[in-house]
């Protein structure tokens, strides 16, 4: 499960904006998760909520958003949010897309104490 590695990441980075901040904890941490991005959200926040424990997010809420996949299409220049996974514009029909939301995942806000 990469997700606990992920995990770590996400506290060590916790970590980091504490100690920058001279705070002394983590209220409130949002993250986005975009569909394609590999990471399962139940997962995350399961692996979140057992290494947590005793560190700057102990006690933290911990919010996750969870992003649709968004394309734009190269040949009429029209960004879709969609519902299935599917790489082809809905308005042309054009496979010639790009994704531009969707495929990462994101630390968005940090609410310190």
């Amino acid at each position: 499960m990469h997700e606990y590695s992920i995990v770590q990441a996400l506290l060590e980075q916790c970590e980091d904006h504490v100690k920058d901040n001279n705070a002394q904890s983590v209220a409130k941490l949002v993250v986005k998760i975009g569909i394609m991005s590999g990471v399962e959200p139940h997962l995350l926040e399961t692996a979140f909520n057992t290494f947590k424990e005793h560190t700057v997010c102990d006690g933290a809420e911990f919010i996750m958003n969870i992003q649709p996949l968004t394309i734009l299409c190269n040949q009429c220049d029209t960004s879709t949010e969609l519902k299935e996974i599917y790489y082809c514009c809905p308005h042309c029909q054009s496979l010639d897309v790009k994704v531009t939301d969707g495929e990462d995942m994101y630390l968005m806000q940090l609410e310190l104490d």
